[in-house]
This record gives C-alpha cells, structure tokens and sequence, in this order.
C-alpha cells in the first residue's frame, strides 16, 4: 500500500481501544448503516469457503468501514492451505464463476477454484478489479493460535497480502451451539480501520472467543503460544492408510500467549513479521557449497573429510 493511500478521515484507533468495542451496536440487516469513514479498498477472503457463514458476517461488518468491497474466496473448504498458491503455473488460468450472496448482493462476489493465498494474489494482480487496500480474511470457524498459525489457510491469505506490500488481517472465532459471529466482526471492523491509517503493510492476527460483546474480558496484544491447542497423532491401519487423532498438548500455556488469553476469555491481537531472512546468514555453508561448485568435488572432499 502506497504511504497515505485510502487513509481514513476519522482520527486513528489504536488496538488498545478495541476493548470500547462491545458497547458499539451494529444496525440489524434492513437498517441504515452509517456513513462508510474510509476510502479503502477491502477485500475480503476465507479458507473456508464462500458459503461459510464466517464470511458473510465479516463482509457485512466491512461495509460499515467503506462501500468498496469485493468477495474473492474459495469455491470449497480449503482449510489447512497456509499460503499455498497450487499449481497455477501448470494449469496457466485460474476458474472462478460470480456469486451472489445472501443480504449482500452490491457486493461483488467470486467463487475461486484455489486456495485462499490465490485469492490474494489474483486481486492484487488485478484480476477482480483495481487492487485491494487491506485483505480481511475470516472470520474462521475456529481459532488460529500459536506456531501452528503457519498452517492456516486464513493466516496464510494475510501473510500473502503483506508479502504483496497490501496490509493483512486474519479473524478467526471460535465456535460453539451459538456461535457469536458479532463479536469478532466488530472487532474486525475496528482492527481494519486502525491497519488502514498505517503507512507500512502491517499484518495481524485477531483471535476471538466465542462470546457476546458484552461477556468478552478485553482485548489484549499476545505473542504467539510455542503451540496449538491441540496436536496431531498418527497411527497406521492397514498397509496404506494413517488414521489421524487429535489431542490436548498437555505442555503448560503462557498465560500471555495468545492461546492463554483466549481461554481466560479475552480476544488476542499478534502482528505477524511474515517472511524474512533470518539473522544468521549462513556464511560457511554458502563457502562451502562455493567450494563444491567451483571445483566439481563432492561435498565430503570440498569439506576437507577425504
């Protein structure tokens, strides 16, 4: 996003003010909404499809921060994805077909045969109109957390948008009988308009519990928990066939990590670095494979091991 481009006319809102929000009532469908305060251009996407409720709730809410919105989710359930693309460069075109969607219908919309990071891509690349300001994906039945937020399909389309110099946000709700799918889009409305009035591409991670507005106790900024709430197992049956279980980690949880705080009821913001060089650059490897290419040994005899 280019420095001042689509910033908003009101003042900015921190993060740490989000907490005011449960007090804030958005107009039931049929009301007046109120004047759009940004001119930005949102796109909004998901990993688990175009149908998911999760969207719907997230597209709506986006309409009270700005008009100029477009839908560009998965046709299906593509959870898990991360940031990956598929195999686009074999297939040289991408398959999309128009939706129309339920109370949302000015709202451009388009079912997209590829993950959630393509969506990304193509809108950014122009392939639904002029690129987005912000990248709003969610909101996810189900909480993100931890180091295993590199797995998600939702993080993975708001770690494409800053990868793509376009600020990134990633709502994810966790899920119950009733799930309170307006909690985390008030929350959304308010983490996108303070991302919006930022000069740099920022992304971040927005976890909910599933509360009502007025039963969450606060918004906190959390680092990432060294893991998910729960771990994988795998066990083989038969000669071709692991069957997966899920289960508690039963590691202890940091109880300022962004898995700590949701379960004492509060809802996290993490910004997420996205990819980078690590500081150790590796200069005796890169010597060594040097060696090797340059002489045509095997790496044993470039490592003096011969």
């Amino acid at each position: 996003m280019k420095s001042g481009a689509g910033r908003c006319r009101t003042n900015a809102l921190l993060i740490s003010d989000i907490r005011r929000l449960p007090d804030m009532q958005r107009p039931r469908r049929g009301q007046n909404r109120p004047v759009p305060s940004c001119h930005v251009r949102v796109l909004v996407t998901n990993d688990d499809g175009i149908d998911a409720p999760g969207i719907h709730a997230l597209a709506s809410a986006i309409l009270d921060l700005t008009h100029d919105v477009a839908v560009v989710a998965p046709v299906d359930e593509r959870s898990g994805s991360g940031a990956a693309l598929g195999a686009v460069h074999l297939a040289n075109q991408v398959l999309y077909e128009r939706r129309t969607l339920p109370g949302l219908e000015a709202v451009p919309a388009f079912a997209l045969d590829g993950p959630p990071a393509l969506a990304v891509l193509t809108a950014a690349r122009g392939g639904f109109g002029p690129p987005p300001d912000l990248v709003v994906s969610g909101i996810n039945a189900g909480l993100n957390l931890g180091r295993a937020v590199i797995h998600s399909g939702t993080v993975g389309a708001a770690l494409t948008a800053g990868n793509l110099g376009i600020h990134g946000l990633a709502v994810s709700a966790d899920v119950g009988p009733q799930v309170h799918w307006e909690t985390a889009s008030q929350l959304a409305v308010a983490a996108a308009l303070w991302l919006s009035r930022r000069d740099q591409p920022t992304v971040v991670n927005l976890n909910v519990p599933n509360l009502a507005p007025g039963d969450l106790a606060g918004v906190r900024a959390a680092h990432l928990a060294h893991f998910g709430a729960v771990r994988a197992s795998f066990r083989a049956v038969g000669s071709t066939q692991l069957e997966v279980s899920w289960e508690e980690s039963g590691a202890d949880i940091d109880p300022d990590s962004d898995l700590g705080l949701t379960r004492d009821g509060f809802a996290t913001v993490t910004r997420l670095a996205g990819l980078a060089a690590s500081s150790d650059t590796c200069h005796d490897l890169g010597e060594l494979l040097h060696r090797v290419a340059a002489t045509h040994r095997t790496v044993l005899e470039a490592a003096g091991r011969t």
